[in-house]
């Protein structure tokens, strides 16, 4: 859906496969990063570009990154920015006859990584929460810097696969019954870059963003912005804060920050070079921002897809998680969790006959019934594991087998109630429903006399915590002020 394995592209087009428990329980809490039963996908992607050459591995991992992150995020005017950029840091870059192209990704996480051939992946959640050209052009040059190290190459030569460096969101926890949410990523398993590959593109990177004339300082303000947005997403999300919580695979937060102060500092003092705010905050005004509802998106603990003409509602305080091949779910850092898909079932086969046709191991035989769920066609299930249990729940809808898999680590009445009242508000949106469902947006605003950092929060559309993330979008600190005429981001609808 823009994540979710319900993307009409991939998952309408799936067949099921045999899914033991303990599989079914990997992908409630790691999110398919090793298991796909979605199916091949077919995503539209943009022409590869002349001046970047891909191998035929190279262009496979192209077509996998479109799928995993929702497929290209059309901007000409974004675009350019990109380009432009790209052009200053190539110039001042050590290997300056190295070509790169850059794709935006339609997503809302925050991440950037790079391809040994050249091609560079920003998402366009990675875009808003920049607040400058020279935060951006960190970025940028951060990925460059691995593929100028040879670190991408030599990574892929490691893995015997085209691997990308994944930059921002790797969402990898040590316990996966705390981080069920984080873990239920629908991201590209990755090998991770050394901890001195990481300090050495930091260097390189710095050093390539000042030549270009670019603030080098912007790589300290962007790892502050990263570390303001991965607090606040422990906080939203249950994830325990004390998990890695930039990459896994870098050093932490703060470490990264004080690196990049020290490299800044050899070239030049703060307030130094370019950073063109202002013309950022132009190129980003307008642009999505969280999830594309054309793909499905989640307001609170309700998920709505207009392209497909669904709605349900999560159990009470779980949060959702809208990925490339599910929606999953999370309450209690991981006590319960859910998955949504969709699979293809013969229409001659009966749902009850489908839930016990070995998709899933170990379904009590004797739990299975047909019931309707608004009029839909459904049945239900139960199956045990070691220690959790699972609801089952396949719908008839359209000319697809929606699938929730409901997951707890006790089973009570109570567990089960809220788990049949969710599934009981999977409905057909209406086509009013359908036509409000528009995507939130980035605007501009100007602070005047009198505004506020609460006042303006008040104005984003958002469901809660709107001070943290007004601040976390305009890279406030807890002690940062607004100044009258500062131009700042908001999230409308």
């Amino acid at each position: 859906m823009a994540s979710m394995g319900i993307k009409t592209n991939i998952l309408s087009r799936q067949t099921a496969r045999r899914l033991a428990v303990p599989a079914v329980l990997a992908l409630l809490l790691a999110g398919c990063t090793t298991a796909d039963f979605s199916g091949e996908s077919q995503v539209s992607s943009p022409a590869v570009p002349r001046q970047v050459e891909m191998s035929p591995a190279a262009q496979r991992e192209h077509l996998r990154i479109l799928a995993a992150y929702g497929g290209a995020y059309e901007s000409a005017k974004l675009q350019a920015l990109l380009a432009q950029t790209v052009d200053k840091l190539v110039s001042a870059s050590e290997r300056p006859d190295l070509k790169y192209q850059v794709t935006i990704l339609n997503s809302p996480a925050i991440n950037a990584f790079a391809l040994p051939s050249g091609q560079l992946y920003v998402t366009r959640g990675l875009i808003a929460l920049a607040n400058d050209t020279s935060e951006l052009a960190s970025v940028l040059s951060h990925e460059m810097a691995h593929v100028i190290a040879r670190h991408a190459a030599i990574r892929e030569e490691q893995t015997r696969q085209a691997v990308l460096v994944n930059r921002v969101a790797n969402d990898l926890l040590a316990d996966p019954n705390l981080g069920a949410l984080a873990l239920a990523k629908s991201k590209i398993a990755l090998a991770s870059f050394s901890r001195a590959q990481e300090f050495e593109a930091d260097g390189i990177g710095v050093g390539i963003s000042a030549r270009a004339g670019f603030d080098p300082y912007g790589a300290q303000r962007f790892l502050n912005s990263m570390g303001l947005n991965s607090q606040l997403r422990a906080r939203t999300a249950n994830i325990d804060p004390r998990a890695p919580d930039f990459l896994s695979s870098h050093p932490a937060t703060p470490e990264r920050v004080s690196n990049a102060t020290l490299n800044a500092r050899q070239h030049t003092g703060p307030g130094s070079g370019q950073r063109d705010r202002g013309e950022y905050l132009a190129h980003v005004e307008g642009m999505i921002y969280g999830e594309d509802p054309s793909e499905g998106f989640a307001r609170g603990r309700r998920f709505l897809h207009p392209k497909l003409g669904f709605t349900f509602t999560a159990p009470a305080d779980f949060v959702l998680d809208n990925t490339a091949k599910a929606v999953f779910g999370v309450k209690d850092g991981g006590a319960q969790a859910l998955r949504l898909d969709v699979v293809q079932v013969p229409p001659e086969q009966s749902l009850a006959e489908y839930l016990v046709s070995g998709w899933i191991e170990n379904i009590d035989a004797k739990s299975v019934e047909a019931i309707a769920i608004n009029g839909f066609p459904a049945a239900t299930a139960t199956a045990v594991g070691d220690s959790w249990t699972f609801r089952l729940y396949v719908v008839r809808f359209g000319g697809d087998v929606y699938r929730f898999i409901f997951a707890g680590k006790q089973r009570t009445e109570a567990v089960d109630r809220t788990f049949r009242e969710a599934v009981g508000t999977f409905r057909r949106m209406s086509a009013a429903e359908r036509e409000a469902a528009k995507p939130l947006r980035i605007r501009l605003a100007s602070v005047r006399a009198g505004d506020t950092i609460e006042k303006l929060a008040r104005r984003m559309a958002v469901s809660d915590r709107h001070i943290e993330r007004f601040r976390v979008l305009n890279g406030l600190g807890p002690a940062d002020k607004l100044a009258t005429g500062d131009r700042i981001k908001i999230v409308v609808e």
